[in-house]
């Protein structure tokens, strides 16, 4: 059980990307604060470090504690942030540093890299979750497209035992989402709608609102697509959406992160970077994109 009553999470939380200087393992602090200010002051109801889209594998356990540090004391909104790891133990200290730092709540993946069996993955969460020991949310956080899925078996068990806050769902799964659904019906948790293309479709079937790359380059339209969807209003949900999927084909040209990177750069956000050098054609691609970009962002805005 909980030993307090936390705010659940709900609406729109902007995964953020993490800004670092060309060739370095470590994140620019400087550009971090005028972008945190910047995603804070568009309407956003919260924010994630480290998931996905701040590509947490490029950093180790110690810059990831002194990243959070410098954003918790920035951020306005309430904070989540990813504590995954290859081990139950570098989870373990990542989120019991999180936990003095005060967040809002720990996402957590399973173990990544190796594969691992349904039991295994399953006993990873209860130990994990045992050592919080309620002294923060836990999310658990499903994106099977770069690691081990949950399997739903063990998404069953571990959402109804109470022990968990709710979970980030990435897999885009619509079967999956109406399967969450109907467990949320019984045993209550906050299901976070981790992949864009859905939300749409999500948010007023009763999914409590969504983690989205998309909203660290342009938060403004999934603030306006959110605002909408809870006005029931249709048509204005319509016309954001349909923008929302202009820009996730564009992401698709890129690996994951580069072009929500390259929008928020060209949004005059400092991210001229990438963990890996571009070969001539997604230079060519980003210029196409960027020039596309210009003129489609007015139109969101």
């Amino acid at each position: 059980m909980r030993k307090k009553e936390w705010p659940p999470a709900s609406g729109v939380y902007a995964a953020l990307a993490t800004p670092r200087p060309q060739n370095s393992v470590e994140a620019d602090a400087a550009v971090l604060f005028d972008y945190i200010d910047a995603i804070c002051g568009r309407g956003v109801d919260g924010m994630v470090l480290f998931g996905s889209t701040g590509e947490f594998v490029h950093f180790d356990v110690t810059e990831r504690m002194r990243v959070l540090m410098l954003a918790k004391k920035r951020c306005r909104v309430p904070l989540l942030v990813n504590v995954a790891h290859s081990t139950l133990a570098g989870a373990i200290e990542l989120a019991e540093d999180a936990m003095e730092t005060g967040v809002a709540g720990l996402l957590l993946m399973p173990p990544y890299y190796f594969d691992y069996t349904a039991g295994q993955i399953a006993e990873f969460y209860r130990e994990f979750v045992k050592e919080v020991d309620g002294k923060a949310p836990v999310y658990l956080y499903n994106i099977p497209q770069f690691t081990n899925a949950i399997p739903p078996e063990v998404m069953d068990e571990l959402l109804a035992s109470g022990a968990f806050a709710g979970i980030k769902d990435s897999s885009g799964d619509w079967a999956q989402f109406e399967r969450l659904l109907a467990l949320k019906a019984n045993h209550p948790f906050q299901l976070l709608v981790g992949n864009d293309m859905i939300y749409r479709r999500a948010r007023p079937m009763g999914a409590d609102g969504i983690v989205s790359g998309v909203a660290a380059a342009v938060p403004e339209l999934l603030v306006s697509l959110d605002r909408a969807l809870q006005a029931k209003d249709e048509e204005r949900a319509d016309g954001f959406d349909a923008r929302l999927q202009e820009f996730l084909l564009w992401l698709e040209k890129f690996p994951a992160t580069i072009g929500i990177k390259i929008a928020a750069c060209a949004r005059g956000w400092k991210f001229g970077h990438s963990a890996v050098p571009f070969d001539e054609a997604t230079l060519a691609a980003k210029r196409e994109f960027e020039d596309w970009f210009k003129e489609w962002l007015p139109t969101v805005l």
